[in-house]
C-alpha cells in the first residue's frame, strides 16, 4: 500500500496553514479513510483559529495540535508490513489507538484556542460525549452539565436553564469554563478509547478460543480417521439374546450373545470390525451443521453497532467448532451409559439425529459467552446503558 507524504507541523515562528495539503488516500480500512478526513478537518480549524498575532500559549497549542495531527496521519497512512517477516495480525489495534488518541488529543487542545462561539456550537457534542462515556458521578461530567446548564442548553429531561441570556453572556461563561470544557471532553474521548480497547482484548480471547476449539475438533477427526476403534460412536442394542452394533456409517448383522465368559470380547471385535473410520467426522459434521443453524438463529438478535467490531460475527464463528464437540461428548456419554434409558441407539439414524440434538446444544455453554459480548458492547452505548449481568 502506497504511503501518503504529510506536511510537518509548523514552527512556532508561523501561524499554522493549510495550504497545499490535501486529505490523502485512498487508504484500504474505514478507520483510516476517517482519520484522514477528520485530520484534515483539524487543520483547516487550527488554521481558523488561530489569530494572525497568537500569544506564545496560543502558538505552542497551535503546535501541538499540529503534531497531533500529523501523528494521526502517519498512523492512518502507515505501510503494512510484510508477511514473510512476522505476524501482524493485531498490528492494526495499536495503529488505530494510536491515530483515535491523537485525533482527541487534537480536538481537546483546539478547544483551548478557538473563538468562544465555536466552542458555544461544541458544547452540546461534548456533552452528549461525557454522558454517553463517563458515569454520572464523575466530576468532570458534573462539571460539564453545570456549565451547560449555564449556557442554557437542553437538559436530558427537556428543562431548559438560563434561556434568557444573550450571546455576550454565553462567550463570557465560554471564556471562564474554557479549561473545564477542555478536560472534560479530554476525558471521555479516554474512556471511549479504553472501551474500545476492552472490545479488541475480549475479540482477542475469542479469536483464540475459535482456534483453539477448531484444532480439538480437527484432532479428533483426525484421530478417529487414523484409529477408528480407539473412540468408536457405536452402540449395540441387545433383544432376545442377539445384539446388533451400530455405527453412524454402518451397522453390523445380529449375532447371538451368550453369558459366557468371553461375549463381551465378541461384542467389542464386531465393534472393531464394523467401526469406519468415517463415523467421528460424520458425527462432528453434523454437529457443526445443527451449529450453523443456531447460529443463523442467534442473527436476529444481534444488536448493531455504529463501532467497527467483529465480535458479533467471531460469537457465531465460535458456535461451529463448539457444535462440532459438543456432538462427540454427547454421544460419548449415551454410550458411557450416563444417560439412563438411551444407553443403545437402535440405527444409524438415530445416531445422526442425536449428534444434531447435541450439536444444537451447544447454545447451552455459549450462551455465557453471548452474554458478556453483550455486556461488553453495552459499554460503547453509554455509562448509563443498564448492563446485564452473566448468570452461573
Amino acid at each position: 500500500m502506497a504511503t501518503v507524504t504529510t506536511t510537518s507541523h509548523r514552527p512556532s515562528t508561523a501561524p499554522p496553514t493549510v495550504g497545499a495539503a490535501t486529505v490523502g488516500g485512498p487508504v484500504t480500512r474505514g478507520w483510516r479513510e476517517a482519520t484522514l478526513t477528520r485530520a484534515m478537518e483539524l487543520r483547516a480549524l487550527c488554521a481558523w483559529a488561530l489569530p494572525s498575532a497568537p500569544t506564545a500559549e496560543q502558538q505552542a497549542m497551535a503546535d501541538a495540535i499540529w503534531a497531533h495531527v500529523d501523528a494521526a496521519r502517519d498512523a492512518a497512512t502507515a505501510a503494512s508490513p510484510e508477511p514473510r517477516r512476522r505476524l501482524h495480525f493485531f498490528r492494526h489495534g495499536p495503529l488505530h489507538e494510536r491515530a483515535m488518541s491523537n485525533l482527541d488529543a487534537a480536538e481537546s487542545l483546539l478547544i483551548n484556542i478557538a473563538k468562544p462561539e465555536y466552542v458555544l456550537g461544541q458544547v452540546p457534542c461534548v456533552l452528549r460525549s461525557v454522558r454517553c462515556h463517563l458515569v454520572a458521578t464523575d466530576p468532570r461530567r458534573l462539571e460539564m452539565e453545570r456549565i451547560a446548564r449555564r449556557l442554557g442548553i437542553r437538559d436530558v429531561d427537556g428543562q431548559e436553564f438560563g434561556t434568557d441570556l444573550d450571546l455576550a453572556a454565553r462567550k463570557k461563561i465560554i471564556e471562564d469554563e474554557r479549561g473545564r470544557i477542555a478536560t472534560a471532553a479530554r476525558g471521555a474521548s479516554s474512556a471511549a478509547l479504553r472501551e474500545q480497547r476492552r472490545i479488541r482484548s475480549f475479540g482477542a480471547v475469542l479469536v483464540v478460543s475459535i482456534v483453539v476449539m477448531f484444532a480439538l475438533a480437527i484432532a479428533l477427526a483426525i484421530l478417529g480417521f487414523w484409529r477408528p476403534t480407539t473412540i468408536p460412536m457405536c452402540f449395540a442394542p441387545q433383544e432376545r439374546g442377539t445384539a446388533i452394533v451400530v455405527c453412524p456409517t454402518a451397522q453390523s448383522a445380529p449375532f447371538p450373545v451368550t453369558t459366557e465368559e468371553g461375549s463381551q470380547e465378541d461384542i467389542d471385535d464386531q465393534i472393531r470390525r464394523t467401526a469406519n473410520r468415517h463415523d467421528l467426522l460424520v458425527v462432528e459434521l453434523v454437529g457443526l451443521t445443527a451449529a450453523a443453524i443456531a447460529a443463523a438463529a442467534a442473527i436476529g438478535k444481534i444488536r448493531g453497532s455504529s463501532e467497527r467490531n467483529l465480535v458479533p460475527v467471531a460469537l457465531a464463528v465460535f458456535k461451529l467448532p463448539t457444535g462440532a464437540v459438543t456432538a462427540f461428548l454427547g454421544l460419548l456419554l449415551m454410550r458411557g451409559q450416563f444417560v439412563p434409558g438411551l444407553t443403545a441407539l437402535d440405527t444409524s439414524a438415530q445416531i445422526v439425529a442425536w449428534a444434531i440434538i447435541f450439536g444444537y446444544a451447544q447454545q447451552a455453554f455459549t450462551r455465557l459467552v453471548d452474554r458478556q459480548a453483550h455486556v461488553v458492547l453495552d459499554t460503547v452505548r453509554g455509562a448509563d446503558t443498564k448492563k446485564p449481568q452473566p448468570q452461573p
